[in-house]
């Protein structure tokens, strides 16, 4: 059972959970593009075993049932993602009428179950035929997203509670294009800087689409890690914060600043497109909330190497499936850290948290009390955030569901929910059974 309950935080603190489209849903049903997910699959040795997200939850099919389980946990809010080449195929041109009709479905049966949908425009299925001219590289990516905004907002974004564009800039560029992990899965400082400016300009350029539909609670969604030097010495220090302004504060800077940090400019610089300076005014179009990603921290050394001149080192803390270091210590110092550099009052969210878990299945039971020690561990950091006065509002676990891990395939599972990837079968597991015990205590 969980420590902490309803009960333990301010009454209209929001509980929900979160799931993104390509990861469950079923890219191969409803008239959906291919996206350049798919071209990354197919290639060897990108993605565990070549798995891919052609059927991948079934959630296309199946989303009543998922709902019915998000509801019946007691979550009051459930996060998800539209996918860009399902609603336009082509990413530009014609919209898919089954996809605009899958999406009002979808929104309408979480309004019928009490959940507020929080849409993200984004999370990462970039259709094939913008990968084809260039996708992030381009930079008229910004006005084709803004498009694409405009097209599936008109259609379910008076229904919206909240939405953001984009889930993680820091995936979308630095992941994907300087480290290769992620589709499109390039090594090219060129790309990662046009593409980490690209998807600000988009997140700026797609927020101010949505104020102009009339939309409101509108917010970025950034994944932070906590970046803690390998010793104490002055390199390990600088390698640290170099890793820090790369992935954090570039865009965190970028969104609520007008600016990139200098330590990650050194490197980036030579490489943004012509003109990106003025793209500022777009970029920090203004927002009702900033939502918080956080898993884990790492540890960083020094490295003699060509820019950044930095390495990830084995950590000593506990891990997760993921091999991720446990540390919820790092939540509380990123929420107190965003208020007072970036956000000041504004709202934060903890938009995802969670932790990957080898699952124990016994007798149709599916035990995961590690799961349940991480999370009651982040909430009480959460709670001691909240207790210094930083507004935040609520939490997001991630997932609901077990489903598609990326380029991992189906084989880490974070998920409330274990999915039998041969039956589908959803089977709730510890944890969600926890977790609906805690959300029903709201006793003072």
């Amino acid at each position: 059972m969980f420590r902490n309950s309803r009960a333990d935080f301010p009454k209209e603190f929001l509980f929900g959970t979160a799931t993104s489209a390509y990861q469950i849903e079923g890219h191969g049903f409803g008239g959906a593009g291919p996206t350049h997910w798919d071209s990354f699959a197919a290639t060897p040795g990108n993605v565990v075993r070549a798995e891919h997200g052609q059927r991948a939850c079934d959630h296309y099919h199946r989303y009543a049932e998922d709902l019915d389980l998000a509801a019946a946990a007691g979550f009051d809010c459930y996060r998800f993602s539209t996918s860009w080449a399902r609603v336009m195929p082509e990413g530009r041109g014609a919209p898919n009428p089954e996809g605009l009709d899958f999406y009002d479905r979808l929104t309408d049966a979480m309004l019928e179950r009490g959940l507020k949908p929080c849409v993200t425009l984004y999370h990462w299925e970039l259709p094939q035929a913008l990968a084809d001219l260039g996708g992030w590289r381009n930079g008229e990516i910004a006005k084709w997203f803004g498009d694409y905004t405009e097209v599936i907002m008109s259609r379910i974004g008076d229904r919206m509670y909240s939405a953001a564009p984009i889930n993680e800039p820091w995936c979308v560029g630095w992941l994907s294009h300087f480290l290769g992990h992620h589709a499109p899965g390039l090594r090219d400082i060129r790309a990662t800087a046009r593409a980490m400016h690209h998807v600000m300009l988009a997140h700026g350029t797609a927020i101010q689409v949505m104020r102009a539909l009339g939309m409101g609670n509108l917010g970025g969604v950034f994944n932070l890690e906590w970046a803690t030097p390998a010793d104490d010495s002055a390199a390990a220090q600088q390698a640290a914060a170099r890793y820090d302004a790369i992935y954090n504060g570039f865009f965190l800077g970028g969104a609520f600043h007008g600016r990139y940090p200098d330590l990650a400019l050194e490197g980036l610089e030579p490489h943004l497109p012509q003109g990106w300076q003025d793209d500022f005014a777009t970029i920090t179009a203004p927002v009702d909330w900033c939502g918080i990603n956080y898993y884990t921290r790492k540890r960083i050394a020094p490295d003699t190497g060509p820019w950044p001149h930095y390495a990830e080192v084995d950590g000593p803390l506990p891990k997760t499936q993921m091999g991720w270091e446990i540390y919820p210590q790092g939540l509380y110092d990123f929420l107190t850290r965003t208020a007072r550099e970036y956000t000041g009052d504004l709202p934060l969210l903890v938009t995802e948290n969670g932790m990957a878990n080898a699952d124990v299945v016994t007798d149709g039971t599916v035990q995961d009390a590690a799961r349940v020690a991480f999370v009651d561990d982040h909430l009480d950091a959460l709670r001691r955030a909240i207790a210094k006065g930083v507004p935040v509002q609520g939490y997001f676990l991630w997932s609901l569901l077990d489903n598609y891990e990326w380029a991992l395939g189906y084989e880490k599972r974070f998920g409330l929910v274990h999915v039998d990837f041969d039956t589908l079968k959803r089977t709730p597991k510890a944890s969600y059974h926890a977790l609906q015990s805690a959300l029903s205590d709201a006793s003072n």
